[in-house]
């Protein structure tokens, strides 16, 4: 009798801000588990998402994107996104395609020539370029890294999105799965859902408040009729910042807390009462404690 062979393994997401690296691995994994803004840079910290292709347990690394960092912030997620390609079993390179190859794609490209870690590269959202322009990209990247594999994809439509996740899982190595079945995430319920609260931030201002708030999840109760109640505390850095974030009268903290309390209901499958309040913390990027609150390492 022929025993089922299983196969596990670390993939690494790594690409400039901006790229679709989270709305690729939730298309992979097929459901949310990373952030999504059409702002750059919101991925802060390393989260894994779990993609299963028939007998494969594929971990897919969200990392943040690696850009030229100026703040300990910033620091702290490129590093991030480096040691995820350093732990990792095989690296997927995500190029925005309209954007083409950017300054920032060059320094990664330059830094992947010496890795020695097997390489995919997924030419993202196919969708909104033309293909003499994408077939140019993909010429380039190829004769400068030399990849196993090259795909074509819209991760926002789903395009190509099949054939590489089939791909990837026969890249992954023989051996038993590393986590249950039904999980799709290496990250708590309050890490994701302080991710889910800071997403409606992100997404509802803007630019009125560029990477200037963090969001710890302080206190969780579960309730015997199945509810969760849930106190956050939205960190900013100025008194100006925190009047952006209330509104007037309100009405803007009351609509981050309505978006977050219903992704984060989804996402938990169970009803929300969700508490929010705006803290001023003028040097809340030099506090250590945020830093493991939100899943970062400290960078000197």
């Amino acid at each position: 009798m022929s025993q089922t062979v299983t196969r596990a393994g670390f993939v690494a997401v790594i690409g400039a801000p901006n790229a679709g690296k989270s709305t690729l691995v939730n298309a992979l994994v097929g459901q949310k588990v990373a952030i999504v803004s059409a702002k750059a840079q919101t991925t802060r910290s390393r989260l894994m998402g779990i993609a299963i292709h028939e007998q494969t347990q594929i971990l897919l690394v969200d990392t943040p994107g690696i850009f030229e960092p100026r703040r300990r912030l910033d620091r702290a997620m490129v590093a991030a996104a480096w040691t995820g390609a350093q732990d990792a079993d095989l690296i997927l390179l995500v190029i925005d395609s309209a954007a083409g190859v950017t300054p920032e794609v060059d320094r990664i490209i330059a830094s992947l020539r010496d890795r020695g870690l097997p390489l995919f590269i997924a030419l993202n959202k196919i969708d909104l370029v033309k293909k003499p322009k994408l077939l140019g990209i993909s010429v380039d990247v190829t004769t400068r890294l030399d990849p196993e594999k090259v795909f074509m994809i819209s991760a926002a439509q789903g395009d190509g999105v099949p054939d590489l996740r089939e791909a990837l899982a026969a890249a992954m190595r023989k051996g038993p799965w590393l986590y249950p079945e039904d999980e799709v995430s290496d990250a708590t319920d309050r890490m994701i859902a302080a991710e889910l609260t800071r997403e409606q931030i992100v997404n509802q201002l803007y630019e009125e408040l560029p990477y200037a708030s963090a969001v710890e999840t302080e206190a969780w109760e579960d309730r015997p009729d199945g509810s969760a109640v849930i106190r956050q505390q939205i960190i900013v850095e100025r008194d100006s910042q925190k009047a952006i974030v209330i509104g007037k009268g309100g009405r803007r903290l009351k609509a981050i807390g309505a978006g977050a309390r219903e992704e984060i209901a989804r996402h938990l499958g169970r009803p929300v009462h969700l508490f929010l309040h705006v803290k001023v913390e003028p040097k809340w990027g030099e506090d250590r404690a945020i830093y493991r609150e939100i899943g970062l390492e400290w960078a000197d």
